[in-house]
């Protein structure tokens, strides 16, 4: 445990490392709060739940898929320049959806709001494990960084919801909404401030592929077995609630999620302080193999207090499969392509948890719960098999 201890103290000590950390977490606020608003905010404003699913549903689609383009832009141009637009453009198109009502906008133009709020998101996730990629350049080292940001992630999407909730229970959706708002607008101005991008390197000009890191097999085998592992995330995340309401008992949903991303925020801690013989490449897809045990389990159990401790074992092992898919991030990118890399994944991970939670949620109202985390382990599955693959590639 002192040895675990003492690694951390080391990074801690590491110049710029503190101060980067602390404004890391309220950069990584909008991941946690900007939807759950949206869907809150949306639905009371035209009395369907259905169109609002829809509205977050096109915002989180149109992140996915122009968030590799910001990722090109940066390694072209630098930061500065995808910042300030996305930094001024998102909150602006929030703005529009905050006053839908008096500027009496039409459906269709709330869509076309929220897919300017998701396509110009600010890159913080990505521009943050950029930084981090170039900051250290030792794999001991880069692993714990990555590993902190991999909890400051979980504290985010549960410190995000938390504080919604808090927002629409003293006041309304619409204060929910302004608070998103407001973290949104600040998240560019903290990354600023945290110093991280004075880490940032801009590699030297040169030959650039049409496909950008999309001409590494290794990285395809990555992003196919990150988008199968994180169907598995999104399985959990309706499997729970499924679970809550099966036995009448709402409040278990949040309770089991809580206490999964309490589990995964110890293992990632762990994971990264943690020395290994074994190369990341050979570690992943052992660990997502071992994380399909618990979650299969989770099928077999029909009351919550047994569940608890499946999905904090779960947990577990979810930060430091996340952590190993964004140490080869780092290590396989092609230098010249490394933000449009880590945008990518970025991709991966948003259209695997939709998957996973769209298909689960199919399985939940036709098969029950249980298939629901039967469907989860059967993605780690899958994605260990993927994982194996990027082995073999690395080998050659």
């Amino acid at each position: 445990m002192r040895s675990l201890l003492d690694r951390y103290a080391v990074y801690w000590r590491a110049p710029g490392a503190p101060r980067f950390i602390a404004f890391s977490l309220f950069t990584r606020l909008p991941l946690g709060t900007v939807g759950l608003s949206t869907l809150l905010h949306v639905r009371e404003l035209s009395g369907s739940i259905a169109f609002a699913g829809s509205l977050v549903g096109v915002q989180l689609v149109a992140s996915a898929v122009t968030s590799p383009l910001v990722g090109r832009w940066i390694d072209r141009r630098g930061p500065g320049p995808a910042l300030a637009a996305t930094g001024i453009v998102s909150p602006l198109a929030m703005l529009l959806l905050l006053f839908a009502e008096p500027l009496a906008l039409t459906r269709t133009s709330m869509l076309a709001a929220a897919a300017l709020t998701g396509a110009f998101a600010p890159p913080i996730t990505v521009l943050t494990r950029a930084a981090l990629r170039h900051r250290f350049t030792d794999e001991a080292q880069r692993r714990l960084a990555f590993a902190v940001d991999a909890v400051l992630l979980e504290l985010a999407y549960t410190i995000g919801p938390a504080l919604i909730a808090v927002a629409v229970a003293l006041a309304s959706p619409r204060a929910a909404f302004v608070l998103a708002l407001a973290c949104t607008a600040a998240a560019v101005p903290l990354l600023v401030a945290s110093g991280g991008l004075a880490w940032w390197q801009r590699e030297p000009p040169g030959k650039r592929h049409f496909l950008g890191p999309l001409t590494e097999p290794r990285l395809l085998a990555l992003y196919a077995a990150t988008f199968a592992l994180t169907m598995t995330f999104g399985a959990l995340e309706v499997g729970y609630p499924g679970f809550a309401g099966a036995i009448g008992s709402a409040p278990w949903g949040p309770a089991l999620v809580a206490v999964n991303s309490v589990g995964s925020a110890v293992g990632g801690l762990v994971y990264g302080a943690l020395q290994f013989r074994l190369p990341v490449e050979r570690q992943l897809p052992r660990i997502v193999a071992l994380l399909a045990l618990p979650v299969a389990l989770h099928a077999l159990v029909g009351a919550p207090w047994p569940l608890l401790p499946l999905a904090f074992g779960a947990g577990l092992l979810i930060a430091p499969a996340m952590t190993a898919v964004t140490l080869l991030v780092a290590r396989v990118a092609p230098p010249r392509h490394a933000t449009e890399a880590f945008t990518w994944s970025s991709t991966a991970i948003v259209t695997g948890v939709g998957a996973g939670m769209a298909a689960g949620g199919m399985l939940v109202e036709h098969a029950g719960w249980a298939a629901a985390f039967l469907l989860a382990a059967a993605s780690a599955l899958v994605a260990s098999a993927l994982a194996l693959r990027l082995g073999k590639l690395s080998a050659r």
